[in-house]
């Protein structure tokens, strides 16, 4: 090949958009959670190590950076926030419930957060025409605090969590139909979903995009609820040899366009431990995790 004829190539190839280029990206954010009770100070540092644009700030009893923040001061916190190139994303507040959000809502707010995940209210686990009624008075009941969330830029995502009102993939489903609020979606929840995991795919597509700003990377184990083995327990995150097919999950989102955050995550027994050892072995366990969803990703792309 000549010169002409190499720059000519050269050109062309400049000029022709890659097509091997996977343009779907997943948005990761790191729980705080996994941690446990470490400090604020050797966790923050772990986001970028991990491939989180973000953190997601627990408090008791999953953790207590929440309650470190307290302690220190929100000046402080944003002081370490930059000095480890991240920044609040999230804010999981279940003991406050999906009613008494308004203080939380404008503290995320001042520190350049997002995103509050909390639980629902109403009957528990209703199905079927059950579900449609619990999902129409909750969005009714939430309507004063959705308007707040509108007001500062802050989305309410209600987690699917067994034993509220929100739960059945009913539910799910009403939610989508009746939710006219972007400032308010589901925060996707696989494992609380293990009786359905065929579905799961399938319920990603009902609700689309728009209804889900948040998803954890979890799956059912045993582990969640008793004392097993750490490998037993290990298996809530994905590529730590669980049964569910994170092939479908990607290709699903990917599908619906999806943009929200999506946080690795899992059920330490008892509840507020790191779940390994070290910081640093806890951000090797989430990196497994992504390479494994990356290579989910690549089959299907």
């Amino acid at each position: 090949m000549n010169r002409r004829t190499f720059l000519q190539t050269l050109a062309a190839a400049a000029a022709t958009p890659a097509l091997a280029a996977d343009p779907f990206r997943l948005r990761y954010v790191l729980s705080s959670a996994m941690y446990g009770e470490m400090p604020l100070a050797d966790i923050l540092p772990e986001a970028t190590k991990a491939g989180c644009e973000a953190v997601d700030i627990w408090c008791k009893v999953h953790g207590n950076e929440r309650e470190q923040i307290t302690e220190m001061g929100d000046d402080a916190f944003a002081v370490l926030l930059k000095k480890h190139g991240t920044k609040l994303g999230v804010s999981t507040r279940y003991p406050l419930g999906p009613f008494g959000l308004a203080d939380e809502m404008a503290w995320v707010k001042k520190l350049g957060g997002k995103i509050i995940v909390t639980g629902s209210k109403g009957p528990k686990d209703p199905e079927g025409d059950a579900a449609k009624e619990a999902v129409r008075i909750f969005l009714e009941q939430m309507k004063p605090h959705v308007a707040k969330a509108e007001e500062l830029g802050i989305t309410i995502a209600i987690e699917n969590h067994v034993g509220q009102a929100i739960y059945h993939p009913d539910s799910l489903r009403y939610f989508a139909e009746f939710n006219r609020s972007a400032n308010l979606g589901i925060a996707f929840a696989p494992h609380h979903l293990f009786r359905w995991a065929d579905d799961i795919p399938k319920l990603l597509r009902d609700l689309g995009a728009k209804q889900i700003p948040f998803m954890y990377f979890q799956e059912h184990s045993e582990g969640m609820m008793k004392k097993t083995s750490k490998e037993i327990e290990m298996q809530q995150m994905p590529g730590f040899g669980g049964s569910l097919d994170y092939r479908l999950v990607v290709r699903a989102l990917r599908d619906i366009g999806y943009t929200g955050f999506v946080e690795i995550f899992m059920h330490p027994t008892p509840r507020g431990i790191p779940i390994l050892p070290t910081a640093a072995e806890i951000t090797a366990a989430i990196n497994k995790s992504r390479a494994y969803v990356g290579k989910c990703l690549a089959e299907t792309a």
